[in-house]
């Protein structure tokens, strides 16, 4: 029996045997091949480009090129040398001034030393040093934007090389002073500010420091005393209004305010006017008043006077026809009394002054 299944199993081995043959080599062993030579090569190629990478120079940056640039000439300054002696007075070095800007004004501000004009600066102060001209660097290629912003920076470059140097100007009060009657207008001008904005107290206090820097200063004391009578302070404005005819007596309009002040007060309202007569020959209120303060004094025949020249430049005034016929019949001059009565009447009259008068030419019939 052994030797049935020996005998068989010789005769299966060898069938088994017989039945295996060689296969070629397929196409997957050679895909695999390259991917693996692809990916040694790669690894090799990476490796590379760190070593490189790694181990290459550091390179040197390159400063931007700054064009040469050619300084004109510019006018020497002389430098004070120091102090060898701390009690000796500091040398100084004249610096010429720059020429003023004409669009500045200089109406508010110290006036600027005229072009030309020396200026001491004093030894201890800083003086600049003076541009020393750029070394030329190799050029390199630049691109339209870098070479407008190079034009630029180069004009302005040049325009500081050929500009004067500055001298710092003095602080104010140390420079030229301003003489009375430019503080005086200074003063008026803030005033008028403070007024516009509804300021009174600092406008009333901004004149009066006007004409106490220049007493002469007309506009700012009429709005002054005006200011004061507004506000109940007429004893001030009187006050003012004497001071400012004492230096002028060109002033009409002030002594008529003056006037009328001391009318009420029992002033020599008088004087005031006549002392101011001679500037308001031409001024037919200015005389009319006048001949009224006479006449309250009793002064009639000088207001006669005064009321005939008022009429002369304006005639067409029925008060003053009036005020004239009361002068005259005052100095007992019926018949003339009566004619400037019937002109007053002519010229028209309220209804009260038309019954004054009505009953005054009844007088002088």
């Amino acid at each position: 029996m052994l030797q049935d299944l020996d005998a068989r199993g010789g005769n299966g081995a060898r069938q088994a045997a017989a039945d295996v043959r060689p296969v070629a080599a397929g196409h997957t062993s050679r895909t695999a091949i390259a991917v693996g030579a692809g990916i040694g090569v790669l690894i090799v190629a990476a490796g590379a480009g760190a070593w490189y990478y790694l181990n290459r120079p550091a390179p040197v940056p390159l400063a931007p090129p700054v064009p040469a640039v050619v300084l004109a000439p510019a006018a020497p300054v002389v430098v004070a040398p120091a102090a060898a002696v701390v009690d000796a007075p500091a040398a100084t070095a004249p610096v010429a001034a720059p020429e003023p800007d004409p669009t500045v004004p200089s109406e508010a501000t110290p006036q600027a030393p005229a072009t030309g004009q020396a200026l001491t600066v004093p030894a201890g102060a800083a003086v600049p040093a003076a541009r020393e001209a750029p070394q030329a660097r190799p050029a390199v290629p630049r691109t339209p934007r870098a070479d407008h912003a190079d034009r630029a920076e180069r004009a302005e470059r040049a325009e500081r090389a050929v500009a004067p140097e500055r001298v710092a100007e003095p602080p104010a009060g140390q420079g030229a002073t301003l003489t009375s009657q430019q503080q005086g207008e200074n003063a008026y001008r803030r005033a008028l500010a403070a007024l516009q904005e509804g300021r009174l107290t600092e406008g009333v206090a901004a004149l009066e420091h006007a004409v106490q820097a220049y007493p002469r200063h007309e506009a700012a004391r009429q709005t002054l005393v005006g200011l004061l009578l507004e506000n109940g302070r007429a004893d001030e404005a009187m006050r003012h209004a004497q001071l400012g005819l004492g230096l002028d007596a060109n002033q009409p309009q002030l002594a008529m305010v003056l006037a009328r002040l001391q009318l009420e007060r029992g002033g020599a309202a008088d004087a005031t006017l006549l002392r101011s007569l001679p500037h308001a020959a031409g001024d037919a209120d200015y005389i009319a008043f006048l001949a009224g303060v006479l006449q309250k004094q009793g002064r009639h025949r000088e207001a006669v006077a005064q009321y005939e020249a008022a009429l002369r430049l304006r005639p067409a005034n029925g008060v003053w026809w009036m005020g004239l016929g009361i002068s005259l019949q005052a100095e007992n001059l019926r018949t003339n009394a009566r004619e400037a009565y019937q002109k007053a009447r002519a010229a028209g009259l309220s209804p009260a002054l038309q019954e004054f008068v009505e009953r005054r030419l009844a007088q002088v019939q």
